[in-house]
């Protein structure tokens, strides 16, 4: 369901797909997630998705239905939405594989209006070349009261090779979903954790092998426990990813209250 005449996705890319395929390689999910254990980031998704569980059953007794944006793997920390039995999730990506329902383009999600309980598109937004069409296509099929759970990346240098387009600081991020009612924001990893993307990438250009700059990166690694010693509005400013969970409610954040909206140290 990509009209490739309106989408970046290439339509020879996608002819050849094959399955769990992104536009740049294989997508190596157990070490991510042991450097997400390592580094504290699994935790903070994993408490998220869990508060996001419980917002969306104190909106919807009883069944329920959670669409999953971008969703071709399990993300980080995301157990307690696959592991709920009362929720149905209807994940999508632009490719095919043994979590993804449908093939589509975020940009036109093919989902009627107000159709569904809840949203969830974790490390996506920086993969789009328009968020703010994007998110306005998840108010779009939000029923009224449904909630939204974003995780998007800050300081953090191009992954996906081409298919990477946008960062946000975590006051950007809220003035990206102005359109609902925050119940909670914050950051995903802080100064520290970007210190060791920084080294990784550092190290990346100097040998041209990502192998080993992964190995050499990883004594840097340490200082991403150091951001748990961090006055929180430092994290903030210097935040290596950012967090939003939020409640359609039909009101929206004008310009001259965003500045109100800062959580950060300066």
């Amino acid at each position: 369901m990509i009209d490739f005449d309106e989408s970046a996705v290439p339509r020879q890319w996608f002819e050849e797909r094959r399955e769990s395929y992104s536009l740049v390689a294989e997508r190596r999910s157990l070490p991510r997630a042991i450097k997400a254990r390592l580094f504290g980031t699994y935790e903070v998704s994993r408490r998220n998705f869990e508060k996001f569980s419980r917002e969306i059953a104190s909106g919807q007794p009883g069944p329920r239905l959670v669409l999953m944006v971008g969703a071709g793997q399990k993300g980080m920390g995301t157990e307690a939405l696959y592991d709920d039995p009362d929720t149905t999730l209807i994940a999508f990506d632009i490719y095919p594989s043994p979590f993804t329902v449908f093939v589509a383009d975020a940009h036109r999600i093919p989902v009627k209006n107000e159709s569904v309980d809840a949203v969830c598109i974790q490390a996506v937004l920086e993969h789009v070349l328009d968020p703010a069409r994007v998110v306005s296509e998840i108010l779009r099929v939000l029923k009224p009261g449904g909630v939204v759970y974003a995780e998007t990346p800050f300081m953090q240098q191009v992954h996906e090779g081409a298919a990477d387009f946008t960062r946000f600081t975590e006051l950007g991020h809220r003035w990206l979903f102005r359109d609902f009612d925050a119940i909670e924001r914050g950051a995903i990893g802080g100064p520290g954790l970007s210190v060791y993307w920084a080294m990784k990438y550092f190290f990346r250009g100097l040998t041209r092998s990502r192998k080993l700059a992964n190995i050499l990166s990883i004594p840097f690694g340490l200082f991403a426990l150091l951001d748990a010693v961090m006055p929180y509005g430092q994290v903030i400013d210097g935040a290596n990813g950012v967090y939003f969970m939020g409640r359609k409610s039909g009101k929206r954040i004008v310009p001259r209250e965003v500045f109100e909206q800062y959580l950060g140290a300066q």
